[in-house]
């Protein structure tokens, strides 16, 4: 199930993008990946019909196979590239939880500890009284989940 249209962006708003249909969702372990998205895993999805509806996507060759594209302005990795139709990061997606992957990928290079991180204590929000006195203290500069008329808004922060 899936929102329509399906849409999302950068973190900063400069980069929005919008696409046909929810493609093959898959989590890569892949080095490059892992690095690439700045995490554990990168998780994909293929996004047939690709639109940019805001800027577009600066492209990095990260193989003699893959382009990345990511934002120019605030770095947010969007895009792996390989073929026709490329795959967006999910997190980038303005609902990701709609995008469940169903396959992983380049499962050799998964990190040992991965697939023990659900075991994890979890702490509570709101719990831990600093993390309250922190979070309390946090005004965000990402942009909304949603399309907006102008980027970056009057009160965008700018140093």
């Amino acid at each position: 199930m899936t929102t329509d249209p399906i849409s999302g962006d950068c973190q900063c708003g400069a980069v929005r993008f919008r696409i046909g249909t929810l493609g093959e969702l898959s989590i890569c372990h892949c080095r490059m990946c892992q690095k690439a998205i700045g995490s554990f895993d990168a998780p994909l999805v293929t996004a047939p019909e690709l639109t940019w509806t805001r800027g577009a996507s600066k492209l990095f060759q990260s193989s003699n196979k893959v382009k990345r594209g990511f934002c120019a302005e605030c770095g947010t990795p969007l895009t792996y590239d390989y073929s026709s139709d490329p795959e967006i990061a999910i997190g980038a997606l303005d609902h990701p939880e709609l995008s469940t992957p169903i396959v992983q990928v380049c499962v050799a290079d998964k990190l040992p500890f991965v697939d023990g991180l659900a075991d994890l204590p979890a702490h509570a929000n709101g719990v831990d009284s600093d993390e309250v006195r922190f979070m309390a203290t946090i005004k965000t500069y990402q942009h909304p989940d949603t399309d907006t008329d102008v980027w970056p808004p009057a009160n965008a922060q700018t140093d």
